[in-house]
């Protein structure tokens, strides 16, 4: 294996190997309850450096693995090499042909803050500092799926570097294989530097969340079920079960929805009739804000989180959802799908079916916390087993959960078959590898 530090003279972006000063910040995800025990660093300065790069992994037999920030770190990168893309961060909006362009370091909050004048919006998720072609690589469950589908069927072309360190342009004409496969399969089969997508149209959104004590749950939770048993592609909700450490339980629903505010809001009458709320964000805003409405963190923190695909959301779930404190969790979680989602996807994932999401998250502050948010968690899913699906969007998989819960068997067997075929030695490594 060659000397790390000639990686130095191989790249013109920064090289942080351990030892060094900066390597332990360096080497950090987004989520700081990761470990990565990665090799070095590299922060690419272009496209042409992140093919040096592959090439000089390729000949040393080591192994990259790209992440802009470190959202969907799983600390599966012993000995590799962590590639950073922050600097590859073009951005162009084409308002009349309704297109977007990207490099591998842009975030959705900078995409939607150029289209939002035009009266255009991409597909984002709750976050606005997701970088858009990580997100978009796992499928990319977006506010407005249920409206225009994964995030992913948007996407009209690539630009990679292949395990050769190659370049190329990739669409559904040149490469119809691979460009099947990054379109939700994770970014296992080669290293996307940019990608070009369609845009949709957004002339008027009307979004915010409603919060309540917890004793409103029930009630929250019989009007969110009303609501979207029959709710148009343009509306979608999600209702937050919320436990943060030394305060009150509290129950919220967050929406969006695609249109006037006047429509929404007889849409969501049930919503208002349950009364008594703490507080109400709901107005009529620019898709620019969306990142606003779940009030995530935008710095770095530590985090244990836990999915599945829900099939109803009938009595027994909603008795099973409410009947105990989500404590030590912090957030449990219910999005409604459906709509696009549901619709025909020639993608990895192809259509989701089931009808909600149930996302639980909790912050490990020590090792019992860890183990009780890990242990709630799955309390949870075993108690829902019957309405649990069985597999989980790329996006939602746990650090101890692989790439085949996402897939169908059928799509496994072809994503494998194109990463043997396109990157035999293993020189590209995503955050959950297609063959584990």
């Amino acid at each position: 294996m060659s000397n790390l530090n000639d990686l130095r003279s191989r790249v013109r972006g920064s090289v942080v190997l351990d030892g060094d000063d900066v390597f332990e910040q360096a080497r950090r995800p987004w989520n700081l309850a990761v470990e990565q025990p990665v090799a070095a660093v590299v922060e690419a300065a272009d496209a042409d450096d992140v093919a040096a790069l592959v090439r000089y992994a390729r000949d040393a037999g080591l192994t990259v693995s790209a992440q802009p920030n470190g959202h969907g770190a799983t600390g599966d990168v012993a000995g590799v090499i962590l590639l950073r893309t922050r600097k590859l961060d073009e951005l162009r909006v084409d308002a009349d042909a309704r297109t977007a362009r990207v490099g591998a370091g842009v975030a959705w909050g900078q995409v939607q803050a150029v289209a939002a004048p035009q009266g255009l919006t991409g597909l984002p998720g709750s976050s606005p500092v997701v970088s858009v072609v990580g997100y978009t690589l796992g499928g990319g469950l977006s506010w407005f799926g249920r409206r225009h589908g994964w995030a992913a069927d948007s996407v009209t072309a690539f630009e990679i570097v292949d395990a050769d360190g190659n370049r190329a342009r990739v669409t559904a004409d040149s490469d119809a294989d691979l460009f099947w496969a990054l379109r939700g399969g994770g970014g296992d089969y080669a290293l996307v530097t940019a990608m070009e997508f369609d845009l949709h149209p957004a002339p008027a959104l009307y979004g915010g969340r409603l919060l309540w004590p917890a004793q409103q749950a029930p009630q929250v939770l019989d009007a969110f079920r009303q609501i979207t048993a029959d709710a148009p592609e343009e509306l979608t909700l999600w209702l937050d079960l919320m436990q943060f450490p030394g305060s009150a339980p509290m129950v919220a629903v967050d929406v969006t929805y695609l249109g006037e505010a006047a429509e929404a809001q007889a849409l969501l009458r049930p919503l208002d009739q349950v009364g008594g709320p703490l507080s109400d964000s709901r107005k009529v805003m620019p898709v620019a804000e969306l990142g606003s409405i779940a009030g995530e963190p935008t710095d770095p923190s530590p985090g244990l989180s836990r999915a599945e695909l829900l099939t109803d959301l009938d009595d027994r779930v909603a008795k099973i959802l409410l009947e105990d404190p989500i404590a030590p969790l912090m957030g449990v979680q219910l999005r409604h799908l459906g709509g696009a989602f549901a619709r025909p996807s020639d993608s990895p994932h192809g259509p989701l079916t089931e009808g909600y999401s149930l996302y639980m998250f909790g912050v490990p502050f020590a090792p019992d916390v860890a183990e009780g948010i890990r242990g709630r968690g799955r309390q949870l899913s075993e108690a829902l087993a019957p309405y649990v699906s069985g597999r989980k969007p790329f996006t939602y998989l746990a650090s101890d959960e692989t790439a085949a819960t996402a897939f169908s068997p059928d799509a496994l067997a072809r994503l494998r078959e194109i990463k043997r075929r396109r990157d035999p030695r293993g020189v590209i490594r995503s955050n959950f590898p297609v063959s584990a």
